[in-house]
């Protein structure tokens, strides 16, 4: 890895305070960014899969992947020379309270690079103990594993900001998980992901050195954080930090519109899990609407509250950012410029909001009656269980001059085979609004299709494909990674081959442990 080697440049720790205790113990580290420390060394690694498109992003030849350096270097076996890998301090809120230090507790980051002018932070997840590991172990599971490596991948050729992954690999160690936290652990394969950011930064990067008034720690923080990933703000001063906060603040609402454009639900937005660059980070228990739903959450430990259900997203990241701008607060003294960043957040989601809504329905034009027709296409959506993928992608064959054939199209996103009277009504009602609203825009049916399956996808990653392929590399049969790795690089194509793969949940997977909920194990 010749080429890749020649990119080293690690920003983090030649700008950022280290942690001047060397031992590998668990314990509260202070007035420092990170800790030095070794990846676990396992007993017989196997590469599973290796993305292209990362080996291409990143420098890395498809010959150098299957050498015996890469191998090593990947699974946490070997170091890169004139590298020193490290994890990194951080705190948190965790379901709205306070949790103190958490930190890379089963992550290690291995080094950053600069390769055609974009930067590029490299991390295994899985690979060992670290000070922030607290009770835990620092390594990871192979279904969690092939969940974080297969969806992060997809996540990207949806267009939804992300952390990207490299590589997926087996440790050839075992793990011992209790998956639903009900007191029947087990041991699993182990493994280990490769993952890849600009950076890993998160809200509670720099929340803990609020907590603990460490002003000094998280001005360099926040410097370096500017420097690095927001130079547009220019010289450093408390207006660059209330501009650095409504540059963060854009950015989360900016993924978090996306996530709901896609029917994507996190599953644990915690303060540790909010990227400061605005990316989808920590894939745990996350998951795909099956069946319309703002009241959904894949998350077992939320179950009972909800607090990271699919309709609530927009609100906690806002909620997040109230954290956020807790902690810059220390810094800017004054508390205007924040409030009218969280504020603006709140009138920009519901623009952003609608214009998304207006674009999964192909309207191109924007007039007063648009929210009105999206809240009772809502309305339509929960009167029975339908499939969101489904349904909006079939929607681009509605033809505004056959208002009457609306839920022939739309039929195969129904859980339920028939529908009673009065909600076939209120869907014909729907479709006959939708057709006239489509009269006043300005382009063809087939034109709005083209437009409309640009925006809606056909393929996502939903939990039960999951699940198939974990099942399948739990029997040593890894082809059907692969197949879904292929298919969730073209999500907006049609991709006849696998259309297999455009279809409701099956019955057998709606209450199947990995398919619907799911918990933070890994």
């Amino acid at each position: 890895m010749k080429t890749f080697k020649n990119h080293i440049n690690d920003t983090f720790t030649a700008n950022l305070p280290a942690d001047p205790i060397a031992e590998n113990t668990r314990r509260q580290v202070t007035e420092s960014c990170f800790s030095y420390v070794s990846p676990k060394a396992t007993s017989n690694p196997e590469l599973l899969h290796v993305s292209d498109d990362m080996l291409e992003t990143l420098g890395i030849s498809k010959a150098e992947s299957e050498s015996e350096e890469f191998l090593k270097v990947f699974t946490g076996n070997a170091v890169l020379p004139n590298t020193r890998p490290y994890a990194m301090c951080y705190g948190g809120h965790q379901f709205g309270n306070w949790a103190g230090q958490l930190g890379d507790g089963r992550a290690i980051n291995l080094t950053e690079i600069t390769y055609k002018e974009h930067h590029w932070a490299l991390q295994l997840k899985g690979a060992g103990e670290t000070p922030y590991s607290r009770t835990a172990d620092g390594l990871a599971v192979l279904r969690s594993s092939i969940r974080e490596y297969l969806c992060s991948e997809s996540m990207y050729h949806l267009g939804v900001p992300t952390t990207r992954a490299l590589s997926l690999a087996l440790t050839g160690d075992q793990v011992l998980r209790d998956m639903l936290y009900n007191g029947n652990a087990a041991y699993e394969k182990g493994a280990v992901v490769c993952r890849v950011a600009p950076s890993f930064l998160r809200f509670g990067n720099f929340e803990i050195f609020a907590a603990r008034q460490d002003v000094a720690t998280l001005k360099t923080l926040v410097d370096y954080t500017i420097n690095q990933f927001y130079p547009e703000l220019g010289t450093l001063s408390k207006a660059t930090y209330v501009q650095f906060f409504k540059a963060v603040s854009e950015r989360t609402l900016k993924l978090i519109i996306e996530w709901q454009r896609v029917g994507f639900v996190h599953g644990v937005m915690n303060t540790d899990n909010m990227s400061i660059l605005g990316l989808t980070i920590d894939y745990g228990p996350y998951g795909w609407l099956e069946g319309f739903d703002f009241g959904w959450t894949p998350n077992t430990t939320d179950s009972q509250h909800k607090r990271y259900r699919y309709g609530n997203q927009p609100n906690i990241g806002l909620w997040n950012l109230y954290q956020l701008a807790n902690a810059l607060y220390l810094l800017i003294e004054e508390a205007d410029g924040l409030q009218t960043v969280l504020d603006d957040y709140k009138t920009d989601f519901e623009t952003q909001s609608l214009q998304m809504m207006r674009s999964k329905l192909g309207l191109q034009t924007e007039l007063d009656d648009d929210l009105q027709l999206i809240q009772n296409l809502e309305d339509c959506l929960l009167l029975t269980e339908t499939d969101m993928t489904i349904f909006f992608r079939n929607l681009a064959k509605f033809e505004k001059d056959k208002s009457g054939n609306g839920l022939q199209i739309i039929q195969d996103a129904f859980y339920q085979s028939e529908l009673n009277i009065e909600i076939a009504e209120k869907w014909n009602a729907w479709f006959q609004q939708y057709a006239k609203r489509l009269q006043q825009e300005l382009i063809s049916d087939a034109e709005r299709a083209t437009f409309m399956n640009s925006v809606n996808p056909k393929y996502v990653l939903r939990n039960y494909m999951a699940q198939l392929a974990i099942d399948a590399a739990e029997k040593s049969d890894y082809s059907l990674i692969d197949e879904l790795y292929q298919l969730l690089k073209q999500p907006y194509d049609e991709q006849p081959k696998y259309e297999k793969w455009f279809a409701k949940r099956p019955e057998w997977a709606r209450h199947k442990v990995g398919c619907s909920m799911l918990s933070c194990s890994s």
